[in-house]
């Protein structure tokens, strides 16, 4: 019999999506290698001179360069993914990330690294990521038929989870041997998703929309702001990842608080992705279908919860493995949230004005990842990192509870349909 149309099998007879999603795979790795390598590298050369705090500190600002190109170009990155060849604009951003993978590389090999270098190559990396982001979330849309779309964002989380197990276990053990060779690994990936990407075939240019671009850039913040579901949804996963960003401080756990090393950073790094990878498999074949809006609140609250018990994994017994407990539970709570926020925000948008949602969204998620990162390194200034891991734990749960209140809307959506 040939497979439902809704089912797993289906989505893997589409030729493009299967492309698609090979090659965000293979940058996706690219992107956890280089941004493992860049953190420890920063940490690495900040420790040479400054005590703990300091350093930490430091760490946070790869995510505040990395934020604000981000910040600057992402709803203008949105009109263009709504105008544009997406696919063609995918092809651009992993050859600018391609680019500042190769100048990394250079700095490695010639023992030229400094600070002021890691956060010009994070200027350029949030660039490069402002204009992929609502290309690629817009692309995969058009490369499925409709009743397809939730399987297919389980599996596009599944990629990037994929990615983000095997990315940073890899980028530690290489950025072991040289972050060299680590960069170079980044950069080979991108040129492989450059390459797949170019096998595309189904048209990936959306309808042209009347309208100057500033015309167009408002139609789509007055749209995610109108949809309460929408706008509910992208400022639960802002506010909640923006306090509750442990991952940040990871270097800082590995090597002054845990003690495990440049080896056992990279096994910190990757067990959120274990988590979120587990549940993304789940998801991938058993969808959710009812009761979407509560679970999407109980997984962004367990993952508040969790960030509190790796704060304290310190004080605990077998403080390594509760640590990496706690962090394969808040990434496998955190995919449990992300994949009724994506589906959610994919289904109710056009197609025409998803290149802009998406740039909100991507500008949400950036604040919440990258600015996350920085308000880490500057708690974990004042705190130090298990106060901050601690203060962001708690955040997290007291955003949830908030929004659970304000957004009735959200916390009582049902059927992600």
């Amino acid at each position: 019999m040939p497979p439902a149309p809704s089912s797993t099998g289906a989505l893997l007879r589409e030729r493009d999506y299967v492309i698609y999603w090979a090659s965000r795979s293979a940058a996706s790795i690219g992107v956890q290698i280089q941004s493992v390598t860049i953190g420890w590298q920063m940490y690495e050369i900040a420790r040479r001179t400054m005590p703990i705090a300091e350093a930490a500190l430091q760490v946070g600002f790869i995510g505040l360069c990395t934020f604000i190109p981000l910040f600057v170009l992402a709803l203008p990155a949105g009109e263009i993914a709504d105008r544009r060849n997406r696919r063609n604009i995918l092809i651009a951003c992993n050859g600018a990330e391609a680019l500042t993978a190769a100048a990394l590389l250079w700095a490695a090999a010639t023992h030229s690294a400094s600070i002021p270098f890691l956060l010009a190559a994070a200027l350029a990396f949030g660039a490069a990521r402002a204009f992929l982001s609502p290309a690629a979330t817009a692309l995969a849309p058009m490369l499925v038929p409709r009743e397809l779309l939730p399987r297919a964002i389980a599996w596009n989380s599944l990629a990037w989870q994929t990615a983000a197990i095997a990315g940073p276990a890899i980028g530690g053990l290489l950025v072991s041997a040289s972050p060299a060779i680590a960069y170079a690994a980044a950069l080979a990936l991108y040129i492989a998703s450059i390459a797949g990407f170019s096998f595309i075939r189904k048209p990936t240019k959306p309808v042209a929309q009347a309208g100057g671009r500033l015309h167009l850039i408002r139609e789509g913040l007055a749209y995610t702001w109108r949809n309460k579901i929408v706008f509910g949804a992208i400022s639960l996963d802002l506010f909640a990842v923006l306090l509750g960003g442990a991952t940040a401080l990871l270097p800082v756990f590995a090597r002054d608080v845990l003690h495990v090393g440049p080896e056992g950073f990279g096994i910190l790094r990757a067990a959120p992705a274990v988590g979120a990878s587990l549940v993304a498999l789940y998801l991938a074949a058993n969808p959710i279908r009812r009761h979407a809006g509560p679970i999407m609140f109980w997984g962004v609250a367990v993952f508040g919860f969790a960030t509190i018990v790796f704060g304290l994994s310190s004080f605990l017994w077998f403080p390594f493995a509760v640590a990496i407990g706690a962090l394969a539970t808040l990434g496998g709570a955190d995919m449990l949230s992300v994949f009724v926020r994506q589906t959610l925000v994919q289904i109710v948008t056009p197609d025409h004005m998803r290149g802009r949602v998406a740039a909100v969204s991507t500008l949400f998620i950036g604040a919440s990842n990258e600015l996350g990162e920085f308000e880490s390194g500057v708690v974990a200034r004042f705190l130090g990192p298990i106060g901050a891991a601690l203060f962001g734990g708690v955040g997290a749960v007291a955003v949830t509870a908030l929004w659970a209140k304000l957004f009735p809307e959200l916390r009582k959506t049902d059927r992600l349909e």
